[in-house]
């Protein structure tokens, strides 16, 4: 079995208990090896809300990758609560929830979203 499939069974499965409603809508979370990107998404709509990526963040935070997920979780949460959206629903997709994943988590939490 290759990574890739192996990657897709994980995200199937996450996905499988998770939805996205209006209430609740379902904050995704993308890692690649440069970037971080997070967008909340509603499931019955299938649009995105709100989205935002560390290229959003622009060149005021230059430390760790960890710091720039914190301050990426915290600036989606800022359009979020401006959007009026407290509560979602956290997909992780395939990844570990740590590191990266867990700090955008970390980030959204201190910005004001609940999950």
């Amino acid at each position: 079995m290759k990574i890739r499939d192996k990657k897709l069974k994980r995200t199937i499965k996450v996905r499988s208990k998770i939805k996205g409603t209006k209430d609740r809508p379902r904050l995704s979370v993308f890692r690649s090896n440069r970037y971080i990107y997070a967008q909340i998404i509603s499931d019955e709509d299938g649009k995105t809300i709100v989205g935002a990526s560390e290229k959003h963040l622009g060149e005021k935070i230059s430390t760790s990758k960890i710091e720039k997920a914190k301050a990426l979780g915290m600036l989606l949460a800022k359009k979020a609560v401006d959007k009026k959206v407290k509560k979602v629903v956290f997909d992780k997709k395939g990844y570990a929830y740590h590191g990266r994943v867990s700090a955008v988590a970390r980030g959204a939490r201190e910005g004001g979203l609940e999950f």
